[in-house]
């Protein structure tokens, strides 16, 4: 920032201040750390001053203003806050529940990252939930694929949306737009490390189309690439990076020369691919799967070095909530993987900071410690530049200015010691299908919920007219070959399923039905699903369930239910069936209410 520019910013923060204050109050002044900016430039010592969520000033010079509350910050170094941005806000990662994940990330001062997990629906409840707690900023990817490709395995369209063509690529960001997701990834290939069946790549056309019309919306592409040739793909589609590394073989001086040429940057994730990760237990040395990881992990070792030495950028990503790689350490320890594929601690810090922010489009808000850039700021014992695993040796964590873990920190706000957000209640008529926008009586997004797995069960759910006039829902299924294939329907309570419902001033659900197969209604919830079979016939009839007739669900989610039934905490109702494999069953549904 030039001094003209430094000394407008500064004086527009300060003229905030209100008139009858004789000096800055609310300014904090950080004095006596080593600054690690994350520009490139070497550490010194100097002061920091923060103004609201901006950092006011920084430089050896610079002196806190007359009643600047002072942090003495000796024997500190000072970096901007860590970014990674490949992370998985699962229930089934490590912690699994939102407040307790963004905790997991603020103590380590991890700052921003991205969050590939959850389905468009789910962005604005989430995004409101985070700014009740203390958290890092999420930017949240809506998620792309092909049929029977990877993350088209299990989830539903609402969550991955599935294409084939160049038309099909441009209609589903178009789709996006009004849910304002932050980045996009495409699952652009299939392969399974060598060690299951392959699934399906997206062609390269399509991944194409999809850059450019994502980057007409400012959104940056990252790709699920975990070969070369996959790899070489993405860069002369335009990729904005690949969210892993290469790992099926070592990339030739030609192929790195074009990976630079493109532009496109990488975060290799080393941490999910580690063979044996921190706290894992030693494996057996005969092991053929350790012999096969510990050989891709080499592979992935080299291509990140060589990329890097080649000037490719090289982010932090970590895929963070996936098995053995939990939220927060996890980021931490990417940076001490990259120093350990050959990369200095500078190299690795920058990786986490301003390499990650430029990636993402965000490097004018954060990413580097400068004037007028958010104060989002960690503190660490020792010199993370000399020596990386200091980065473990958190201090204090600031976050929009404010400190919100550390040394002198204040509690954290009441929700970030609950699990969930606080129940809501909703009206008796859960869906009529009779809304002309498709979407369910309490304003959710319907969705289809087949079996997962290479071989899915292909299910088609729409809307028809009923014999008789008004609407209901038809479902259609040809039963995947597996044992017990399955699909079914799930309606929301919430948007995106995320405030929780009590249902406990309700007695049970009504609707009406009719088909063929063997049925279940399910309610599933924060502490598991409870469900009651249902007989269906090939004409119509109203079915009441009690909820005192409600059992757990078999099997995982038995064992995941965490309570007896109380009517608390629930987020869906779902409709149900199984068939033969390889047969067809087909459902349709209307009137489902609550009593």
């Amino acid at each position: 920032m030039s001094t003209r520019s430094f000394a407008a910013f500064a004086a527009a923060l300060l003229a905030s201040v209100p008139a009858f204050a004789a000096t800055p109050s609310g300014v904090t002044a950080i004095v006596g750390a080593t600054i690690f900016d994350g520009t490139g430039t070497a550490p010194y010592a100097g002061t920091v001053t923060l103004f609201g969520d901006r950092i006011l000033a920084v430089g050896p010079s610079v002196k806190p203003p007359r009643g600047a509350k002072i942090v003495d910050a000796r024997g500190k170094a000072l970096l901007p806050g860590f970014f990674d941005v490949h992370t998985h806000w699962t229930p089934a990662g490590l912690p699994g529940t939102t407040p307790q994940i963004a905790n997991a990330y603020v103590k380590l001062g991890v700052t921003t990252v991205n969050d590939f997990n959850d389905q468009p629906e789910s962005f604005a409840p989430r995004r409101e939930w985070l700014s009740q707690l203390a958290s890092p900023h999420v930017l949240f990817a809506a998620r792309i694929s092909t049929p029977g490709g990877h993350g088209a395995d299990w989830a539903d369209e609402a969550t991955t949306i599935a294409i084939t063509t160049p038309e099909g690529g441009r209609a589903a960001i178009r789709s996006l737009i009004p849910y304002k997701p932050d980045l996009i990834k495409v699952f652009n290939d299939g392969w399974r490390y060598g060690t299951m069946p392959n699934n399906n790549n997206v062609n390269e056309n399509a991944l194409a189309a999809v850059v450019v019309e994502a980057h007409k919306q400012n959104w940056p592409v990252l790709t699920h690439t975990v070969t070369v040739e996959r790899g070489l793909e993405a860069a002369r589609a335009g990729v904005d990076s690949l969210a892993h590394g290469l790992q099926d073989r070592k990339l030739t001086a030609d192929e790195v020369a074009a990976i630079r040429k493109s532009g496109m940057a990488m975060a290799p994730t080393l941490a999910v691919y580690e063979p044996v990760k921190p706290g894992q237990p030693a494996r057996a040395a005969d092991d053929p799967r350790l012999a096969v990881g510990r050989a891709r992990f080499a592979t992935a070792f080299y291509n990140v070095k060589t990329l890097h030495d080649a000037g490719v950028p090289i982010a932090l990503g970590t895929d963070a909530g996936m098995p053995g790689t939990p939220h927060g350490s996890s980021s931490l320890h990417e940076m001490e993987l990259l120093v350990q594929a050959g990369l200095t601690p500078t190299d690795a810090l920058l990786s986490g900071t301003s390499v990650s922010a430029h990636l993402m489009r965000v490097d004018q808000d954060r990413g580097t410690i400068a004037a007028g850039k958010r104060a989002d700021i960690v503190l660490v014992d020792g010199t993370p530049w000399a020596k990386i695993s200091d980065v473990f040796k958190t201090w204090q964590v600031y976050i929009d200015g404010r400190l919100v873990s550390g040394a002198g920190a204040p509690a954290l706000p009441a929700l970030n010691r609950t699990d969930r957000l606080p129940s809501v209640t909703v009206p008796a008529l859960v869906d009529d299908f009779e809304r002309p926008d498709g979407r369910s009586g309490l304003d959710t997004l319907r969705i289809t919920d087949p079996d997962g797995g290479l071989d899915r069960s292909i299910e088609v759910a729409e809307v028809i007219t009923r014999e008789g006039g008004g609407h209901a829902l038809s479902m259609t299924a040809k039963m995947s070959q597996k044992a017990n294939p399955y699909a079914g329907v799930v309606l929301p309570l919430t948007r995106g399923s995320i405030k929780p419902v009590n249902l406990s001033h309700y007695q049970g659900v009504r609707f009406e039905i009719r088909g063929k197969g063997s049925y279940r209604l399910r309610l599933n919830g924060l502490d598991g699903s409870w469900s009651a079979p249902v007989t269906v016939t090939g004409e119509w009839q109203g079915i009441t369930i009690p909820f005192a007739s409600l059992r757990p669900a078999g099997g995982e989610e038995q064992a995941a239910a965490k309570t007896g039934w109380t009517g608390d905490g629930i987020t869906q109702i779902e409709v149900g069936g199984n068939g033969p494999a390889g047969e067809r069953i087909w459902m349709m549904l209307d009137n489902v209410t609550l009593y």
